[in-house]
């Protein structure tokens, strides 16, 4: 299973229908929680994710609304006695905010919590069931702030009725994949006779921030983006004055980086009407959009599904992309 649940979606304020930040990317059998906010163990509860679905937790930058809910997370795999270790990645320069946070309160601390802060841009760990590589890469915020990347490497769908037609069966599909070919019947069979190139997904969450080339390379080809969207576009000098984005800005670099399917979030409590976002996205955006709602579930597109874009009747937006401002 491969799908992002939406704990929540608020940016500094919460409302009465939007959750602090939350998010628990579910990657085969990683389940890796994004930027824990303030009330995130309830909306695990109310989502259906328990605590020892979490192997991974991820924290952009330490403000609160995306770091409160680290405390009773925490407790909370510590009380269900989760019996993996759980890692946590954080901006370095923050170790002091994480160890204030991890340690909060009193509680009979049985949690296997191993720390892993950030020091600057690059891969930082390697998701064991897929081979997918995790790396963060600095932002531009008021704060130390970096932002995630999940890429799975390329590799290859094996063809039965190729395989078939060779006499290629059981053990010899594993020799075949081991060694690029296999000699059977007095003939080598090349691994790409049998078996078709597939794509590997990725995945890409950042947060506050503003445009800077970072961003870019993160959201580089990936199938899934997960971006804020804090502003409109008539507060963009505000936006800009505080590091973040508007979702005019978020939808240009879909576009620009050819982004199959795009998530809108952390939504500032001044605008009541989602379907804004929706709209000054679209302006810039001709693919698949979700205007992320907390306890929404999104999957990963799966790699047989045709590029988006192909799939909706917006129209095809033609021209080079250049990389708005």
């Amino acid at each position: 299973m491969r799908e992002l649940v939406v704990l929540g979606t608020a940016s500094q304020v919460p409302t009465r229908h939007r959750n602090h930040n939350g998010y628990l990317l579910r990657w085969d059998g990683e389940g890796i929680l994004f930027d824990p906010g303030e009330g995130t163990q309830r909306q695990m509860l109310r989502a259906g994710v328990a605590a020892s679905d979490v192997t991974r937790i991820c924290v952009t930058h330490f403000h609160g609304d995306h770091s409160l809910g680290l405390p009773g997370v925490v407790q909370r795999i510590s009380l269900d006695r989760v019996p993996h270790p759980v890692t946590a990645h954080f901006p370095a320069g923050g170790a002091h905010f994480f160890a204030r946070l991890r340690h909060a309160t009193s509680f009979y601390d049985v949690a296997d919590i191993r720390e892993a802060p950030i020091t600057g841009d690059g891969p930082i760990a390697r998701s064991a069931p897929s081979g997918a590589s995790l790396e963060a890469r600095r932002l531009h915020h008021s704060v130390e702030t970096y932002g995630y990347r999940l890429t799975e490497p390329d590799g290859r769908r094996m063809l039965p009725e190729r395989l078939a037609a060779f006499g290629i069966a059981g053990p010899d599909v594993a020799a075949l994949i081991r060694d690029g070919h296999l000699d059977r019947n007095g003939r080598r069979v090349r691994l790409d006779e049998v078996s078709a190139a597939r794509p590997g997904q990725k995945f890409a969450f950042v947060m506050d921030t503003g445009l800077c080339d970072n961003v870019f390379a993160l959201a580089e080809g990936v199938d899934l983006l997960v971006i804020e969207a804090t502003f409109l576009s008539e507060d963009a000098a505000m936006a800009a004055q505080v590091g973040h984005l508007t979702a005019a800005q978020a939808a240009r670099v879909a576009t620009d980086s050819r982004v199959r399917r795009l998530v809108l979030t952390h939504f500032s409590q001044r605008y009541d009407d989602p379907g804004r976002f929706a709209a000054e996205a679209r302006e810039h955006f001709d693919g698949d959009l979700v205007i992320a709602e907390d306890l929404m579930r999104v999957p990963v597109p799966p790699r047989s599904q045709p590029q988006a874009i192909a799939s909706k009747q917006w129209p095809s937006r033609s021209g080079p992309r250049v990389r708005g401002t």
